[in-house]
């Protein structure tokens, strides 16, 4: 570099004794190498389009990209939701041979729940040794249920294997009742009592399911066969106060509430099985007996305006307490195809329902035979309710 300035130096020196042309030959020499040097000391950097280039191809790639690692995710969480299907249908199946028949449903909302008497085979003796069941596990009216004192403790614990990681209902659910608040730890895999066809939703007698009040099913019961006879499926869990929408309205999908179709029903206990209708609109749906029987529920369903939550005093909800033996809470049926456009519908103590989930397009079954299968929402409605009964004698094929 010293040189440089040196020759230059040296010839600006000698440039007024030189003849012109050569004169102006020399300055342009010298101009383009202060040129060069200047440019070769300038920091190199973007311009503001070429940054807002790399921008926008950055923001291609992260949308290119984000929908891939959602779904990467999303079928993580189905693996881990059908695991947890899985365990609990051999913890049926461990709990039958240990005992010679399936875990009864217990008495309708105030005993424990089937789930409750599957702790020990899904490694939560712990927490099953805080139950006693000599003793009464619910009490209160239908619309302030209250657990027993003694199992605040334990119904208020959440269980990893009671949750699906896709539902973003909170873990633990809130219910305030006359001013005092419980919780209780949540539970997405509901046992089905059956398909709910005719009088089969009157759990208080025997149905066509695995389990209802006072059960005591065996595998020899199984006449469809095991392999196509349905113990278990995953639901939605519910969540929030009870609302009131306009007729017609529902909540946003897949269905976080459930519908009380209560009115126009009777809940007393008849000399035959079933719930006496009287009055509209499940009137027109009336067998010779007088009880409702395979209603149409597309017919039915827009009719009705109050939504339960999972803060309904009542425990109308689904999956609010894993201790709690009432339909839709820890029970259900196979009336509706997965995740049905048509909401589950609540009758006093029992109704219609489907099996639901947040994996968009079916939902986790587990079978008699200790399998699981992944049902589509377009399966066949007659093919759902055949799959929830134990001794309907359907031929299935295809139902995968």
């Amino acid at each position: 570099m010293t040189i440089h300035f040196a020759f230059i130096t040296s010839l600006n020196s000698g440039i007024d004794t030189m003849p012109r042309p050569y004169s102006r030959a020399i300055e342009r020499m010298n101009l383009r190498s202060s040129q060069r040097l200047i440019a070769s000391t300038r920091r190199v950097a973007f311009t503001l389009v070429e940054l807002l280039v790399v921008i926008a191809i950055i923001g291609v790639l992260v949308g290119l990209l984000l929908p891939a690692v959602q779904a990467a995710r999303e079928a993580a969480r189905r693996m881990q939701c059908s695991n947890n299907t899985r365990q609990l249908s051999l913890a049926m199946m461990n709990y039958e041979s240990a005992f010679k028949k399936f875990p009864m449903g217990g008495g309708v909302d105030s005993d424990f729940s089937v789930q409750a008497r599957l702790l020990p085979y899904l490694e939560q003796t712990n927490i099953h040794n805080l139950l006693d069941y000599g003793q009464i596990a619910w009490q209160g009216p239908f619309n302030a249920k209250v657990p027993n004192p003694k199992f605040i403790a334990a119904f208020g614990t959440p269980i990893a294997t009671f949750l699906c990681p896709s539902d973003p209902a909170p873990s633990v659910q809130q219910v305030i009742v006359n001013g005092t608040t419980y919780n209780y730890g949540g539970v997405n895999y509901l046992i089905s009592y059956g398909s709910a066809t005719g009088t089969n939703n009157d759990l208080r007698w025997n149905t066509d399911g695995i389990v209802y009040q006072y059960s005591q099913r065996r595998f020899r019961d199984i006449q469809d066969g095991t392999s196509q006879t349905v113990m278990l499926s995953e639901s939605v869990r519910s969540v929030g106060d009870d609302i009131t929408l306009p007729a017609g309205k529902t909540p946003r999908f897949p269905y976080q509430y459930t519908l009380n179709g209560s009115s126009g029903l009777s809940s007393g206990l008849n000399a035959t099985p079933g719930l006496k209708t009287t009055g509209s609109p499940w009137s027109m749906f009336a067998d010779a007996s007088g009880m409702v029987s395979n209603p149409a529920l597309e017919t039915v369903w827009g009719g009705f305006t109050g939504w339960r939550g999972g803060s309904s005093p009542a425990l109308r909800g689904r999956g609010i307490c894993w201790g709690f033996s009432g339909a839709i809470n820890s029970l259900t049926n196979g009336y509706l195809p997965p995740n049905s456009w048509i909401p589950d519908l609540v009758t006093h103590f029992t109704g219609y329902f489907g099996p639901r989930s947040y994996h968009g397009s079916g939902a986790n079954l587990g079978f008699a035979d200790g399998s699981v299968q992944y049902i589509s929402n377009s399966i066949d409605t007659s093919i759902i309710r055949a799959l929830h009964s134990v001794n309907g004698g359907e031929v299935i094929r295809d139902f995968e």
